[in-house]
């Protein structure tokens, strides 16, 4: 039998360790004594591993355990069902919000509901031992191009019928839309992990099908506003992403879109190494596709320069040993919490 075909109740090989396993039992038999929960009984008592999985988080994830037993019966649908056809599904539905819902409330509700749902499976495959690290980041970081895109593609369609860009095709509004907007730092590389932010920079074409009267730079600044409203605002549901516009060139004095002949004026004059660095992990996203990888070889002889002065390889230097530094810090602080917690 194909693996991945298989039920995600029956491919959990392993749970973390209870700190707490009597607390962890109550909430457990909470769950299972309640109306909504009920259904799930059967398929733990079969499935042990399974079982052991919800115990831990419920011992050890206040966010998932809430994801949990706020609806038992998406547990239930996830269990039985083989997480990489959970996932696509997931991924489609997010990608498809900017059809299937007319306002934007709507799709901001949508959005975030299907947020929760692809965390609690990405947890459940990946600390089951389902899925390795390559497989959950990927998992995430599928979801967020596919909410990014939804996004874009939604904000598109409300500007068109309002008469503020002629669309060349109504069913796929990015193409030609003369928007980049590419993925940086983890998101770029496909290493999103479950608490990473986005970092998104935009850019655009000067000649845009903007409608007549329309400036460019105000048409994509408040596309761009949409797009963080779409994703990062808190609302009772939670929010999707948070997202990061300041790797864009000279944050604190430009717009969150800038102009693409702008953009190569900054990155061939003033560009800085760090941001060489994260043009490496770069990757379009959203927007026109095909532009945005246009652009992204025009950057390669500012990203990857001929030759490297003296002070660019003390300056990559000292920036992979801050790297490393504050990487070993972040791991010595979240033993010590693990160590803490445990001796309590």
């Amino acid at each position: 039998m194909n693996a991945q075909r298989t039920a995600l109740a029956h491919r959990i090989a392993t749970a973390p360790p209870l700190s707490d396993k009597r607390r962890a039992e109550a909430r457990l038999n909470d769950l299972l004594s309640d109306d909504n929960g009920a259904a799930l009984a059967p398929l733990l008592a079969e499935r042990t591993t399974a079982r052991a999985l919800l115990l831990a988080l419920a011992d050890h994830s206040p966010f998932l355990w809430g994801l949990v037993t706020r609806d038992p019966a998406l547990v239930g649908r996830l269990l039985a069902s083989a997480p990489e056809e959970s996932l696509e599904r997931i991924v489609d539905e997010a990608a498809a919000g900017w059809k299937d819902e007319a306002d934007i409330g709507a799709l901001m509700r949508r959005l975030r509901q299907l947020r929760a749902e692809q965390a609690l499976l990405v947890a459940l495959a990946d600390c089951g031992g389902v899925w390795g690290v390559d497989e959950a980041t990927a998992a995430l970081t599928r979801f967020a191009d596919a909410c990014v895109g939804t996004a874009v593609r939604f904000a598109l369609r409300g500007a068109a019928s309002l008469g503020r860009v002629h669309l060349a095709d109504a069913d796929d509004p990015e193409r030609g839309c003369g928007l980049i907007v590419l993925a940086l730092g983890k998101h770029g590389a496909g290493e999103l992990n479950y608490s990473s932010d986005i970092d998104l920079v935009l850019f655009f074409d000067l000649a845009a099908p903007v409608h007549e009267g329309v400036e460019p730079a105000t048409f994509f600044l408040r596309l761009t506003q949409t797009l963080v409203k779409l994703l990062q605002e808190r609302t009772p549901d939670g929010y999707v992403f948070r997202v990061d516009l300041r790797l864009r060139p000279d944050p604190s004095s430009t717009s969150v879109a800038i102009s693409m002949p702008a953009a190569f004026s900054y990155y061939e004059t003033v560009g800085q190494n760090w941001e060489r660095a994260a043009f490496i992990k770069a990757r379009a996203v959203a927007g026109d596709l095909q532009a945005g990888e246009q652009f992204l070889r025009g950057l390669v002889p500012f990203v990857f320069r001929k030759y490297l002065d003296y002070a660019a390889i003390a300056e990559a230097l000292g920036v992979a040993r801050g790297t490393v530094s504050a990487t070993l810090h972040a791991a010595h602080s979240n033993l010590q919490a693990q160590l803490e917690e445990a001796n309590r």
